[in-house]
């Protein structure tokens, strides 16, 4: 079931109307059951991989928590490599075989197995994580097994996060479900302001978006370096509004009943460095391979290229998380390099603005820094976006062309950019009203500032957004029902 649908809009209500109808006791029952219905409204049957999944990891963590010392590992080892196994097997089988071919017929051996018809469930990978975390976690002490397996199931399953989260810890979300939850006006009302400008970024802002970006990256060769360059600088806002709205809402709908979930992202474009932008950016994600990844691989050595290698490596399994496909592994791995080069770099760079004196040009030096770290991530996006490594390097060597002809008359202009006059004001406006936003976020909630402004205003603001959703997001050619991006992952 998708946020953005007909069915969610009678969904949501109908669920939060129950749970706060219902006593204490049997509201963690109405929301496994709510969840089911929500996963199963897209594949019913996959349902059946996350009941085992999830009855494996019950098990094995209550005796992880009972097993002597020596046995702990063995049944954190079954935990992890059945959940794995089932991602490698639904998510990577494929690339993996695609992959065995080519290097067997490079060699000269016959390697006939074919490729598997199964679709990736939904979700799979995030859940997969949040499975992870749950049983790292159990194991090392830090979270008491759960005994009660509906809500175990409830906290893999929460409906508002399963798809495509926040990835949450065991730590933070399950003691929520024994917690009293009692309607709260300013709460609900925050929670659902929150699931609209969710909702407005995704359909107003990303949908539209997708439509030049899906033009472009669909055919790149039809086009040069201007509307390749613009629809590569329109997909980094549209994968942002459309994640961080379907986060919004997530959040959101959790909050309208009393859950609060981690914020995922905080304005990661107004980043001043690519490692300030990777704590910005997918926290749940970034904490995830920062806390069961990392930390583990580098554990207490101290050697500087160990460290630099291990940071490395983290990204490139990052990348590979996000889609077995060779153009998410080289993404990944360019962000790592990303990364290591700025730590590396970091004190020769802060010598030579010491030396060159502008140092004292703090305003100048952060615009600077942050239209940098921009432009590097909106390079790297050009091997998530495309469709495989031709596409992207077609891209990457075209981008130089064609910027002369652009500048040779008004019409030639817009021609070159593969866009309309109109649908550029359009773009232009709903980009400086998110900056507009995040610009004003410096100072604190919107929400809250919202609530403290003359009623004319709140209202206002709230009928604009629902105008925009009507506007754009019904009547336009791309539909309300248009997934999110990362429902593929």
């Amino acid at each position: 079931m998708l946020f953005n649908s007909l069915q969610f809009l009678i969904f949501f209500p109908v669920v939060t109307t129950l749970y706060f109808g219902l006593p204490h006791r049997y509201r963690w029952a109405l929301l496994l059951m709510a969840s089911c219905v929500f996963y199963m409204a897209f594949i019913p049957v996959y349902i059946l991989v996350l009941f085992v999944l999830i009855i494996i990891d019950y098990f094995m963590a209550i005796w992880i928590e009972e097993a002597p010392q020596d046995k702990k590992k063995r049944y954190l080892t079954i935990s992890i490599l059945a959940t794995c196994t089932a991602l490698f097997i639904f998510k990577y089988i494929n690339f993996f075989n695609v992959n065995c071919q080519a290097i067997a017929h490079l060699i000269g051996w016959n390697y006939s197995l074919g490729a598997l018809r199964i679709i990736l469930p939904i979700g799979l990978s995030f859940h997969t994580f949040q499975s992870l975390a749950y049983i790292i976690e159990v194991y090392k002490g830090e979270q008491k097994a759960e005994r009660n397996l509906g809500v175990y199931a409830l906290y893999v399953m929460f409906y508002p996060q399963l798809v495509a989260g926040p990835i949450e810890r065991p730590g933070n979300l399950l003691h929520q479900f024994y917690e009293i939850h009692h309607f709260d006006y300013r709460r609900v009302t925050d929670g659902i302001k929150l699931m609209a400008w969710g909702l407005f970024k995704k359909i107003v802002i990303a949908d539209q978006l997708a439509v030049m970006v899906n033009r472009v990256y669909g055919h790149p060769t039809d086009y040069y370096g201007p509307a390749l360059a613009l629809a590569t600088f329109f997909f980094a806002f549209q994968i942002y509004c459309d994640f961080s709205g379907y986060s919004d809402i997530a959040i959101g709908s959790a909050q309208v009943m009393g859950f609060k979930l981690m914020d995922n992202f905080n304005r990661p474009y107004s980043s001043r460095s690519i490692s300030e932008f990777w704590k910005r950016w997918h926290i749940s994600l970034s904490t995830w391979f920062r806390d069961y990844l990392f930390m583990p691989l580098s554990g207490s050595r101290t050697l500087k290229k160990h460290w630099y290698l291990t940071l490395f490596l983290t990204f490139v399994i990052s990348g590979l998380w996000h889609g077995a496909n060779w153009t998410y592994v080289i993404w990944g791995a360019l962000n790592g390099f990303y990364l290591v080069f700025g730590i590396w770099t970091s004190n020769f760079r802060s010598n030579i603005r010491e030396k060159l004196k502008i140092a004292i040009h703090q305003e100048m030096i952060g615009v600077w820094q942050v239209l940098a770290t921009f432009s590097l991530i909106c390079f790297s996006f050009i091997f998530f976006r495309a469709k495989n490594l031709q596409d992207a390097i077609y891209i990457i060597t075209q981008l130089p062309h064609g910027w002369q002809k652009a500048a040779s008359g008004h019409q030639i202009f817009y021609d070159s950019f593969g866009l309309g006059s109109n649908e550029f004001l359009f773009f232009a406006i709903m980009i400086g009203i998110l900056t507009i936003v995040h610009m004003a976020q410096e100072h604190g909630s919107i929400r809250h500032m919202l609530s403290n402004k003359p009623l004319w205003i709140r209202w206002s603001v709230y009928c604009s957004l629902l105008f925009g959703m009507f506007l754009w997001g019904v009547e336009s050619e791309v539909h309300t029902t248009q997934a999110f991006i990362y429902f593929q992952f």
